[in-house]
């Protein structure tokens, strides 16, 4: 059994800046890599959507309407990702969900809220 848990969800006002942490936890969480893995949020009422995804190599790739503010990242062993989100709008207002792949399925966090407001 494994599962991802995301961390560092808040309410921050606008122009604020907030750091997502994911995790994997449970029996099988040393299986988990975060080579391949990426984050994504879903408003109320919404899709969910790609914020920002990486890849073995590195590379990122990030969503339209996040470039320039926010950040993927993860650590040298590839076990914890992290997202950091600067300069907040209310319109980043959702539950921001990590994910990654395991022997081919994908494998979900419960995700975390972050809202932005004033």
């Amino acid at each position: 059994q494994v599962q991802l848990v995301e961390s560092g969800g808040s309410l921050v006002q606008p122009g604020g800046s907030l750091r997502l942490s994911c995790v994997a936890s449970g029996t099988s969480s040393n299986r988990i890599s975060f080579a391949a893995a990426g984050w994504y949020r879903q408003a109320p009422g919404k899709q969910r959507e790609l914020v920002a995804n990486i890849a073995p190599s590195g590379w990122t790739n990030y969503a339209e309407f996040v470039k320039g503010r926010f950040n993927i990242s993860r650590d040298k062993r590839m076990t914890t990702m992290y997202l950091q989100m600067n300069n907040l709008e209310p319109e980043d207002t959702a539950v921001y969900y990590c994910k990654t792949t395991l022997a081919g399925r994908d494998i979900w966090g419960q995700g975390t809220q972050v809202t932005v407001s004033s």
